[in-house]
């Protein structure tokens, strides 16, 4: 079988139209001939039509896409399309396969792009980011392509089988979010799929619905403004710890939540899809001030204050707004006038700027935590895993409990001894290294996993019921 190719100009629409199809020759032998006999059909070379005399007009940031049921002729046209646009495009499924890093070090050209990218694929998990291409799953894999192509500086995108391998919730998820991405980028995306259930979530310019043989039908539509269907389907509606507890799992520091005010939880056709918590803040906390001029008292606090402690998005519908949807609705049915959200994400997805929060500052950790963290870096601790608890009881198996006690001592203040202590009451250098010293490495470990959370940069933000 050899495909024939033509593509020419027509001066009178303004635009190339192709002739594309098979020359198709069969083989003689005993059984092609009884085939031949039985129903009458010659063996002589013979054309197959796919496109003839096809218009496709191409314009900067338009999603295209191509329907129609497998071996109709879709990824012939995608071919031909390669063809013509040569380095301007990019073949998602010729991307090379990643080096042997995590994969968040295989995309973007820096920290924040990468999060960005692999967000905006549906790979928004921080324990995801630290996989290997090959620790993934094949849904996974596919998704991290996405990525690649996202990174690619390409102006055509050129996809086959588009989202085939993901179940179709996160299908409709993937397909709203990159198109999204292409149109603000001003990048052309060619889809091509048999489902016919990503028509909404990719709003193409440009439709293509392939028949079989030379059947083809084209549409031009302008693209309206919508959210995600799948967004549509969602509620949220108030809801209890349990919801919680559910979901706590999905959240990169997970744990027990304390002194919780209120809970809501967000659903679609009875599945739990996310859940925020609202708990009493914490008597100080960098930026407050900074939002309203004064520290309150802790009766103030008590009675009008509420700290966003959890935020969490089941990852499969991640990436079309339902954070910040889930912060926007429940800010006013909190019941509390003054609301504070100190998160790392913040830092990289606006999620709750969007939903009407106030970035007030970027909060830095402390000096001393600092010192205390390049102390248990000279005994050969790897400063990022200092979240992992079984990192760190690993490490100090081997090491003399009274080296990683004088690593602390540059630690200072009432605030930062309660929060490393789990709230017991010391204040002085002194305290803390004797109650540090009595630690069992377990404790010990805990209390490393608490310093390095306190060690992180994150964002402070404030909203305030009018």
């Amino acid at each position: 079988m050899r495909a024939r190719r033509v593509r020419r100009f027509d001066e009178a629409r303004g635009c190339y139209v192709y002739d594309i199809g098979f020359s198709c020759r069969v083989e003689h032998t005993e059984r092609t001939a009884r085939v031949g006999e039985a129903f009458g059909v010659g063996l002589e070379e013979r054309r197959l039509p796919l496109y003839d005399d096809f218009e496709l007009r191409l314009g900067e940031g338009d999603v295209v896409l191509v329907t129609g049921d497998s071996g109709s002729g879709k990824s012939v046209l995608l071919d031909a399309l390669r063809v013509d646009l040569g380095d301007e495009a990019v073949v998602m499924a010729e991307l090379p396969e990643p080096a042997d890093v995590a994969i968040v070090d295989a995309v973007g050209g820096s920290f924040g792009e990468a999060l960005a990218l692999l967000c905006r694929v549906g790979l928004n998990d921080a324990y995801l980011f630290l996989r290997r291409y090959g620790e993934l799953s094949a849904g996974q894999r596919y998704r991290f392509r996405l990525a690649q192509m996202l990174d690619s500086g390409k102006r055509f995108w050129l996809c086959d089988e588009f989202c085939s391998l993901l179940d179709r919730t996160t299908a409709r998820v993937v397909a709203y979010s990159v198109q999204k991405h292409a149109r603000r980028v001003g990048a052309t995306l060619v889809a091509a799929t048999s489902h016919t259930d990503l028509v909404g979530d990719l709003n193409p310019d440009v439709r293509v619905v392939k028949g079989w043989g030379r059947d083809v039908v084209v549409g031009y539509d302008e693209p309206l403004e919508r959210r995600c269907s799948v967004a549509g389907e969602v509620v949220v509606e108030e809801g209890d710890r349990s919801d919680y507890d559910r979901l706590s799992h999905l959240h990169y520091r997970g744990g027990v939540q304390r002194f919780v005010q209120r809970v809501y939880r967000m659903t679609r056709r009875g599945e739990l899809v996310g859940v925020i918590v609202y708990q009493f803040p914490l008597v100080r906390t960098q930026g407050r001030r900074e939002a309203v001029g004064y520290w309150p008292g802790v009766d103030e606090l008590n009675r009008e204050w509420a700290l966003i402690s959890r935020v969490i998005v089941h990852p499969k519908y991640r990436g079309i707004g339902l954070g910040s949807r889930l912060v926007s609705e429940t800010l006013r049915l909190q019941g509390r006038r003054h609301v504070e959200l100190v998160a790392v994400m913040a830092l990289y997805s606006p999620f709750a700027e969007r939903a009407g929060m106030r970035l007030v500052r970027r909060t830095e950790p402390g000096a001393g935590v600092l010192r205390a963290v390049d102390g248990l870096r000279g005994l050969g601790f790897d400063a990022g895993r200092l979240a992992s608890r079984r990192y760190s009881r690993g490490v100090l198996e081997g090491l003399d409990p009274g080296l990683v006690v004088d690593a602390f001592r540059p630690v200072r203040g009432g605030f930062t001894f309660r929060r490393l202590t789990r709230g017991e009451s010391m204040s002085t250098k002194a305290e803390f290294a004797e109650w540090l010293g009595s630690q069992d490495l377990d404790s010990l470990a805990k209390t490393i996993q608490i310093l390095g959370v306190l060690s992180q940069s994150k964002a402070y933000l404030y909203w305030c019921r009018d």
